[in-house]
């Protein structure tokens, strides 16, 4: 595995741009920003040997630095939705910014995905990597604590994007990291996800209202349009009359992953035809966010596409969402010297 810089003529707070470029022996490549800790673009050869870009984006730094579709992005302090825009820890109440309606969504309207990391190049038994670094100051958008944040990426010769996520915060406070890369296993201009195949290996979810807020309701999906625990084509039931669906306009909901949390767990699967293209999700994480891309119809991408609805599909791992106002969920709050850590891997495969 090699890993190539190059330097982007632009300042963001005082910092440098760089993007990386992290190349295994079997031609894949991910090319990741310290702007966001973004994934601009993964390379994968598909079953003829052609290199597909399998991640949405953007061409332009711009464009990062406005959007609100989070394309690839390092999320947090704390990812998705807070109802009210409140946390309560140790008995204190903090208010959080209001950037999804009346609730709190992906760390604020300054959060970790529009922030400039520290990146470093560095080498373990593992071979190279590239590190990530992250000062996350109290009060930044509101949450206590300065927290300091590592998240690692690895690309290995078994096709696996590793990501690591590590962080250490000196008073007790909420932490949700995730990544927000959209896929299209069929390349990123190819139209929508539709047609992939797709196997969650979770029968439950959170249940979420109108506003994508969890309120404590755990359902067994088993034999509903939820239900992903064999694979199913994504599009079969996505437009089906039912709640959960009519809430989300499609799927954008926490799946509770078989497993227990800390374990290394298969997540998911994904299947896509023509281009032969699998990809296995695993984590540590107890929960995953499945969406389909519900609103990007019209959003212009990279090379000039523009994004239909539903063009990539989003596996978000992470805490059940909205944790902190239901206590029977798995808690966010990672207590001051303690270390949160978790790993999540995508693996990629041809047929």
């Amino acid at each position: 595995m090699s890993i190539k810089v190059e330097k982007i003529n632009k300042i963001i707070d005082n910092k440098e741009i760089y993007i990386y470029s992290l190349s295994n022996e079997n031609g894949l490549t991910a090319r990741i920003m310290n702007y966001g800790g973004v994934i601009l673009s993964l390379d994968i050869p598909d079953k003829n040997g052609d290199k597909r870009d399998v991640v949405l984006g953007f061409d332009y730094l711009d464009d990062y630095t406005t959007s609100t579709v989070y394309f690839g992005a390092l999320v947090g302090r704390c990812a998705n939705r807070i109802q009210e825009a409140v946390i309560k820890i140790d008995g204190k109440e903090y208010n959080l910014v209001k950037n999804d309606g009346n609730n709190h969504l992906h760390g604020g309207k300054k959060g970790f995905d529009k922030q400039v990391w520290n990146s470093t190049i560095k080498e373990d038994k593992q071979g190279e990597y590239l590190e990530l670094t992250y000062l996350s100051k109290d009060k930044e958008e509101n949450y206590p604590g300065n927290l300091n944040v590592t998240v690692n990426y690895r690309l290995n010769n078994k096709n696996e994007l590793v990501i690591e996520y590590k962080a250490k915060s000196d008073k007790d406070t909420v932490v949700n990291l995730t990544n927000h890369s959209y896929f299209n296993l069929a390349g990123q201009e190819s139209g929508d996800i539709l047609n992939h195949k797709l196997k969650i290996y979770g029968s439950y979810i959170t249940t979420a209202d109108e506003e994508s807020i969890p309120r404590g309701e755990i359902r067994n999906i088993k034999n509903t349009p939820m239900d992903f625990t064999e694979f199913r084509v994504v599009g079969q039931n996505i437009d089906d009359d039912y709640d959960q669906l009519n809430n989300g306009h499609g799927y954008d909901h926490n799946w509770i992953i078989d497993g227990e949390e800390g374990n290394l767990n298969i997540v998911a699967e994904v299947i896509e035809d023509t281009s032969g293209i699998k990809m296995d999700v695993y984590s540590t994480m107890p929960g995953v966010q499945f969406y389909t891309g519900n609103f990007l119809e019209g959003q212009k991408g990279k090379n000039g596409v523009v994004y239909r609805r539903r063009a990539g599909l989003c596996l978000e791992t992470q805490y059940y969402p909205n944790a902190l106002a239901n206590p029977e969920f798995p808690s966010t709050i990672l207590k001051a010297g303690e270390e949160y850590n978790h790993t999540t891997i995508y693996k990629f495969t041809t047929k």
